[in-house]
């Protein structure tokens, strides 16, 4: 199981993603799941992934590589899309293609064809963006109204987004949130666990502010997990208890 989100604020945007990758109990593995492509100064992309690694790991080395457009006989890589929607098509069409591929033996061997993408950035000329892509190859753009997107085991760590985030948040405060969203995750699922790869970057900057890897024992996000279980033990004990049932004589 993977855990991987993408916050969009007005400041910029914040991407994590775990590294824990598990094919049973006995074999827990680390892969980089939070990929970063960047040519300073005119455009910088994230893409984290979710789902089966193998699938995964063949798309990006599809999107890096290049796909043939069979009608200019050229080869698009993600890099080198005009746009990030178009970076976003490219995503899919790459999907699709490793599916052509490899759907059936799957199905055969009664696993799924599980795998989807979050892609973040910005080309010069054009704003920075959000996008979703699922399995199918199609794909959502995230918007102000809900500033974060989410892929892999993403209900745990939703609620905390939802309270603390939305458009206008400090890009440092969103990845703050973020981590937390990280370790909510990782107390109530095992198969979600460190290092977390992060990229933070800002709006128009046009090159990644932060690409950083939090190993186990890291002082900060080890403290941050120690003040928010304090901190939510604190609010529960401040809250009244309720008023329902036999009263007290």
């Amino acid at each position: 199981m993977t855990y991987c989100c993408g916050l969009l604020v007005h400041d910029g945007l914040v991407m994590i993603a775990d590294t824990r990758t598990n094919a049973g109990l006995d074999n827990v593995s680390t892969f980089r799941k939070l990929h970063v492509f960047e040519r300073l100064g005119e455009r910088v992309m994230g893409l984290a992934s979710a789902g089966n690694l193998s699938i995964s790991q063949s798309v990006v080395s599809l999107l890096a590589e290049g796909i043939e457009n069979s009608e200019t006989g050229e080869r698009e890589t993600l890099i080198d899309a005009p746009t990030m929607f178009q970076g976003a098509q490219r995503i899919g069409k790459a999907i699709r293609l490793v599916h052509s591929l490899y759907a059936t033996g799957l199905e055969q061997s009664n696993l799924t064809f599980d795998v989807s993408f979050l892609l973040g950035g910005q080309i010069s000329g054009s704003k920075l963006e959000l996008y979703m892509i699922y399995a199918a190859g199609n794909c959502i753009r995230c918007t102000v109204d809900t500033p974060y997107l989410q892929i892999g085991e993403h209900k745990y760590g939703k609620p905390i987004l939802d309270r603390a985030c939305n458009f206008s948040t400090d890009l440092y405060d969103g990845l703050k949130i973020s981590l937390i969203s990280m370790d909510s995750t990782m107390r109530s699922n095992l198969g979600v666990g460190m290092p977390i790869d992060v990229l933070m970057m800002r709006r128009d900057a046009l090159k990644a502010e932060l690409n950083y890897r939090i190993e186990p024992g890291e002082p900060y996000f080890h403290d941050l997990r120690e003040r928010w279980s304090a901190a939510l033990r604190a609010a529960h004990m401040a809250i009244p208890r309720p008023p329902y049932g036999v009263p007290k004589s």
